[in-house]
């Protein structure tokens, strides 16, 4: 039996994880490392409260004894790292907290998966450590070079607090590999999307904002671009890098589902609008804001290397992806009463409800 170590198992994409690894595997055992901020959520889980593979413990990646502690207990085969803060306007407006959860966090991990995994000639078994990062360590494209993408090759050249605390702690499990010959990948993605998705994000906000009449708020002029990866794809392509990845690689993660913010959001509107039923969710709520500091302007991801290492491909259109998305949130709007009833609606209620 392999035991993996999930850390933000609660939230968005960590949770989908752990659903797909227990949906994919039999002989396993998860140990579920998440804090529970805003963004974790123990109800993205409730379908396995029962299930004897998983195992929770709400701790701090940077909880140096507590994380310690875990993998003297649970011997951890795998980590992977999931557990960082992830929204740019908040690490606009505070950076130190992405410094301290994103790179010294991280750093707390490695330490620890170093320390319980180290043999006294210096190898480290058959053990991997795999870090979660993202497109946005990279920087922007041009909108004017369609055929432009990000590859692993790709400086890194971020360009808001969060994405540099990513890079941060990229170069730090990279360094991990090299100094210590710690095994070691890295994965970076596109935008995710899909069920339990905390609504600070662009298409659940958009969703929840379109069911309640509120504006809907676009920075600028709408046309940066994302590339949109549904979020079971991305954990699919997670499994096969910690199974296959060769050790100390990076592999880009990308949909080749890339679309304008302005697309996005009138697609919500149309589809949201004839699954309700509502004339009253149509164009009018969008209500454009002013710019969001050092907005990139587009992302775009080449998977080559990961399909051709592993075979690996995104398999949802965005077409199919953003209707099964909606029809999820529709289908769970408790969920989402939940998770909007505390900071979230004081945080975006300042910046932009009423404009």
């Amino acid at each position: 039996m392999k035991t993996y170590l999930v850390t933000g198992g609660a939230g968005f994409i960590g949770s989908n994880f752990v659903l797909y690894l227990l949906r994919t595997h039999d002989d396993i055992r998860i140990i579920n490392v998440d804090k529970l901020t805003y963004a974790g959520n123990l109800e993205n889980l409730s379908s396995i409260e029962h299930d004897e593979r998983h195992i929770f413990s709400q701790t701090d990646i940077c909880d140096k004894p507590a994380i310690e502690a875990l993998f003297a207990q649970y011997k951890p085969d795998y980590v992977v790292n999931f557990a960082a803060e992830s929204h740019v306007d908040r690490s606009i407006a505070t950076p130190e907290i992405f410094a301290h959860t994103n790179v010294m966090g991280t750093v707390t991990m490695l330490n620890a998966a170093k320390a319980a995994w180290i043999e006294p000639d210096g190898s480290f078994g058959d053990h991997k450590y795999l870090q979660v990062s993202t497109d946005e360590v990279y920087g922007s494209l041009s909108i004017d070079e369609p055929d432009s993408f990000f590859r692993e090759t790709t400086p890194i050249n971020p360009h808001s607090p969060y994405s540099a605390s990513k890079a941060a702690s990229d170069m730090f499990v990279k360094a991990y590999g090299d100094t210590y010959g710690m095994p070691i990948n890295i994965t970076r993605c596109s935008n995710n999307y899909g069920p339990f998705q905390f609504p600070e994000k662009l298409i659940p906000l958009m969703i929840n904002n379109a069911l309640q009449h509120e504006h809907l708020p676009i920075y600028g002029d709408g046309k940066n671009i994302r590339d949109w990866l549904y979020v079971e794809d991305h954990c699919k392509a997670i499994d096969m890098v910690l199974s296959n990845g060769t050790i100390g690689e990076v592999y880009n993660v990308g949909g080749h589902n890339e679309r304008p913010n302005n697309f996005i959001v009138k697609t919500i509107i149309a589809e949201v609008s004839k699954a309700v039923n509502d004339p009253a969710i149509n164009q009018t709520l969008i209500t454009y804001v002013t710019d969001r500091k050092g907005h990139d302007r587009r992302y775009g991801i080449a998977p080559d290397k990961i399909k051709r290492d592993l075979g690996w491909y995104p398999e949802t259109k965005f077409e199919d992806g953003i209707i099964k998305t909606i029809d999820w949130y529709l289908a769970h709007e408790e969920w989402m009463k939940h998770v909007t009833s505390g900071a979230y609606l004081k945080y975006y209620d300042t910046m932009y409800r009423n404009r």
